[in-house]
């Protein structure tokens, strides 16, 4: 049985066994995530996604994909070029099942991307808060406070 899932902004048609690459997630060699974005499961098709499907994976590995390169030249009188290269942050894994049905209990880590890690993170109830951090004075206020004194 195949599935459609959607990850990192783009959409994998998948079966188990399936080895794919896709943007960074934040998960460890090793670990199995579990992805809840599911379009189209055999043929079921979602509006927008399939309600209690989802597909389970395991991670391989984090890679960086193959560099690109960006290369600007500036014709005529500038006669300057500039070259830079980019390698994209990947998380290959192995889809191990589709489940059309019972993913809310499987009890398997939701696939997070990096960003909204971070942003669940900076929300955690341990975080310190913003205001906190920038309530203290820098470092030269404090010795020309000190100095004063």
């Amino acid at each position: 049985m195949f599935a459609v899932l959607k990850t990192g902004g783009k959409q994998y048609k998948v079966q188990a066994g399936d080895v794919l690459r896709v943007e960074k997630l934040d998960a460890v060699a090793g670990e199995k995530i579990q992805f809840n974005e599911i379009l189209v499961v055999g043929a079921t098709i979602g509006a927008p996604v399939v309600a209690g499907a989802a597909v389970q994976a395991e991670v391989i590995d984090q890679i960086k994909g193959e560099k690109t390169i960006s290369f600007h030249k500036r014709r005529r009188k500038h006669s300057s070029q500039r070259t830079r290269g980019h390698r994209q942050h990947l998380t290959l894994v192995r889809i191990t099942e589709v489940l059309e049905a019972g993913a809310d209990a499987s009890g398997v880590k939701a696939a997070v991307g990096t960003a909204a890690a971070r942003v669940a993170a900076h929300e955690a109830p341990g975080a310190a808060k913003p205001a906190e951090a920038a309530a203290e004075k820098p470092k030269r206020a404090r010795k020309a406070a000190e100095a004063k004194e």
